[in-house]
């Protein structure tokens, strides 16, 4: 619950900052994408890059994540081979040593 309530009061921190800052600057910015030029607003230019940029962390996130998932999976199976070779193991009468 806390840290949903931490994470809630950064957002709203970040959301603010935003504000502040396009209000801040007015202006017009010129954006040379080589194809194309585009003068988009201040404003605009941040918030599409912030989104961008978390959108890119949001998918490498995932993809580091299904690689742990997947890990967890092999794991898991090679832990159940290898306690079912000990179970039958020692099920196994001991030779007597003579």
């Amino acid at each position: 619950m806390l840290k949903k309530i931490g994470i809630g009061i950064l957002v709203l921190i970040i959301f603010v900052m935003m504000l502040v800052f396009t209000s801040s600057n007015p202006g017009f910015v010129d954006l040379d994408l080589f194809f194309l030029t585009v003068r988009p607003s201040v404003a605009l230019a941040f918030s599409v890059t912030f989104v961008i940029g978390w959108a890119f962390g949001l998918l490498c996130t995932t993809v580091f994540i299904l690689r742990l998932v997947s890990e967890r999976r092999q794991l898991r199976r090679a832990l159940r081979n290898s306690e079912s070779e000990v179970s039958s193991l020692r099920n196994l009468p001991i030779a007597d040593a003579d």
